[in-house]
């Protein structure tokens, strides 16, 4: 535990403007952002007598070894820097929502020739139209289902769009009149697009004008004497009143609004967002989070924010925006957000009326919210400490192991030997600091000489990166990573290297161990311990010991390891696999001598396949770029001497292809 004292900056070096500090701990990882109109008295703050600190200050100050602070122009600046900060460096003394679930998303996908409506889920695409989120998927394709009567948009996947225009004949949906079939020509693309367009605008309110348009329409034909038009009319309009129906209307036709309404209590608080859009609740989505801070309502308000508009594309920001407290610093906040809308937004707490009615409903799910969540997590915060305790119990550790760090070794035979490592914090999986090792120094059947290859590098830029020279040691590059500094350089980001463990768990048995061990006690490594789980009766390995430690078959502390060791070999397995499919080759143009791998794809992107390839012509194989007559010739005898039944191999993908004279490059 530091010493705030230790660290304090001196009188007069921390300036009396805006601004953006971070407290970083002794390995240099930042634990806390925040920011500040006066960096000089919001410091000043932090360095009290930790009596009077609120309890968490206190624990994230004595956590941190230093603090350094960034001077901005605005504090609309600083509230930009501090939301780029937090998603950068991910600090464990700031407040983190967490979604509870994945929220499906009506999307609409502009960025293809042919819009497709389906429903997403996840990290939002450029391109893309979305709606929602909402609660269930199934709401979402009801809805559409009504919908595409009137708005006959495609909604097939890529592969079932392509086969039905090889195919010439369109699918289901295109003969029962709930697709306008782009697959065989049916409409241009312009026209399909003009649909795409229309539904879009449907689902963003913009209902009472196409209503009343398809109103007119009726009319006109019933008045025409055009009876099935209008009886087909009819049926649409009454089709679009249903799809509406599912949204009630809950405020005026015109308000586009998100109402944010909180749950709170001493260690945790839940969120609840409901969007209004036309005067309809569109879509409905929550978090959790706990309060690792000490912050207040208008805080915690603050933060939802941040992150409900911080990655949104500018249009999803409503013209209202409806809180229970107004944020700290209420007019960097309403700026920030006219700068996502590009026009002035209005950030308030409704006094009076249907909106305030509404907030109070959103309030009782934010409550019911963390009702549920704490009935939840109950057993599962008991279990992980339960868990982490019972390893540090059998292991005989000083303290529970909060971070875990597995080892697993792959390769087929011998060959494309791979090593994954995963990160376990507090119990719980962080993918964003798993790492995975290519073994390019040797190959063969031996796993223990591996282990001590991949524990070396990983610790031995550990040390490196501790020691803060800024030099990379012993071995390339993981593979898809490039230096985040150059030598020398502290640009603040964090390390992939940076942190220890307390555990080093290895895949396998009593040689593995060690092996791991004696890799860090080359490095002069003596304060993380080391374990290895075997598969085969699933017994607990510690360096030096002639016995196993046998855990119970039902203790929390054994399944935990099971599960460490089990996401390292799944790791591990995938990546081997992944190099595996790069690997092999069975295309029959390889045996053609002196034809390299752009000639081959051009071969390819040429004929469409293998298949018409071998039906080609010395003279038509000669007018592909880049053949001249004596490949082409070698190019045939090759082909003629394959076996027909051999697969052909898409070389500009390196996917097998079905040799049936319809495959694409």
């Amino acid at each position: 535990m530091a010493d705030p004292s230790s660290y304090r900056p001196k009188p007069g070096q921390i300036p009396d403007s805006p601004g953006v500090y971070k407290f970083r701990d002794e390995h240099r990882r930042v634990i806390y952002v925040g920011k500040a109109k006066s960096l000089r008295q919001r410091l000043a703050n932090y360095f009290q007598p930790l009596v009077s600190l609120h309890p968490r200050t206190a624990t994230m100050v004595t956590t941190a070894a230093s603090v350094e602070w960034t001077v901005v122009s605005t504090e609309v600046e600083a509230l930009q820097l501090e939301y780029s900060w937090i998603k950068e460096f991910d600090p464990r003394f700031n407040v983190k929502y967490r979604d509870d679930k994945s929220y499906p998303y009506l999307a609409v996908t502009l960025n293809e020739e042919f819009p497709r409506v389906q429903v997403l889920r996840g990290h939002k695409k450029k391109g893309v139209r979305y709606f929602g989120p909402y609660a269930h998927a199934w709401a979402i394709r009801e809805t559409v289902d009504l919908m595409l009567r009137v708005f006959p948009v495609r909604t097939c996947s890529a592969g079932v769009f392509r086969n039905a225009a090889s195919a010439g004949r369109p699918c289901l949906l295109g003969y029962i009149g709930k697709c306008s079939a782009p697959c065989v020509g049916r409409v241009t693309p312009k026209e399909h697009r003009e649909l795409a367009d229309e539904f879009c605008d449907f689902m963003a309110g913009r209902t009472g004008t196409y209503i009343r348009r398809l109103e007119k329409q009726m009319m006109i034909a019933a008045e025409d004497m055009e009876y099935e038009k209008a009886g087909r009319l009819r049926d649409d309009i009454e089709a679009l009143r249903r799809a509406m129906e599912k949204s009630a209307v809950v405020l005026a036709d015109a308000t586009d609004a998100d109402l944010i309404a909180l749950a709170e209590d001493e260690l945790e608080a839940a969120v609840q967002i409901f969007h209004v859009r036309g005067g309809r609740v569109r879509g409905q989505r929550g978090w959790v989070t706990d309060k690792v801070e000490a912050v207040d309502t208008a805080g915690l308000v603050e933060h939802a924010i941040q992150q409900l508009y911080g990655e949104e594309s500018g249009d999803t920001v409503p013209k209202e925006v409806l809180v229970p407290a107004l944020p700290e610093d209420t007019e960097a906040v309403t700026a920030w957000l006219a700068g996502r809308r590009g026009s002035n937004v209005s950030l308030r707490i409704p006094q009076r009326g249907d909106k305030k009615d509404l907030m109070e409903t959103v309030a009782r799910n934010a409550q019911q919210a963390l009702v549920l969540h704490k009935t939840k997590r109950a057993s599962d915060l008991t279990t992980r400490s339960r868990a982490l305790e019972e390893i540090a119990e059998a292991l005989d550790l000083d303290s529970a192991p909060l971070r875990i760090e597995c080892f697993d070794i792959s390769h087929l035979q011998g060959e494309d030997v791979v090593a994954s490592m995963v990160v376990f914090e507090d119990g719980l999986p962080r993918k964003s600091e798993y790492r995975r090792f290519q073994i390019k120094g040797f190959e063969g059947q031996d796993d223990v000489r591996s282990m001590h290859e991949v524990i070396s590098r990983r610790f031995k830029r550990y040390l490196a990166e501790k020691e803060k020279t800024g030099e990379w040691v012993d071995g390339d590059l993981l593979e898809g990573e490039v230096p985040a500094q150059t030598p020398g350089e502290d640009d603040g980001r964090p390390k992939r290297f940076a942190y220890p463990p307390q555990l080093v768990v290895v895949d396998g048995g009593q040689p593995q161990v060690a092996a791991a061990r004696r890799a860090l006690d080359e490095l002069g490594i003596d304060d993380i311990a080391v374990c290895g789980l075997a598969k085969r009766l699933e017994e607990v390995w510690l360096p030096g010991d002639d016995d196993p430690v046998v855990l119970p078959r039902s203790s929390e502390g054994l399944y935990l390891l099971q599960r460490v060791r089990d996401t390292a070999h799944d790791f591990a397995i995938r990546y081997q696999r992944s190099k595996r499919t790069k690997r092999i080759r069975t295309s029959p143009l390889d045996a053609v001598p002196g034809l390299g791998e752009t000639r081959k794809q051009a071969l390819i992107k040429h004929f469409g396949s293998v298949k018409r390839l071998r039906q080609a012509t010395i003279e038509q194989i000669c007018e592909v770029p880049g053949m001249g007559r004596k490949t082409a010739e070698s190019v045939v005898v090759a082909l003629a001497q394959a076996a027909p039944a051999a697969p052909a191999v898409n070389t500009a993908t390196g996917e097998i292809m079905e040799d049936d004279g319809g495959g694409t490059a």
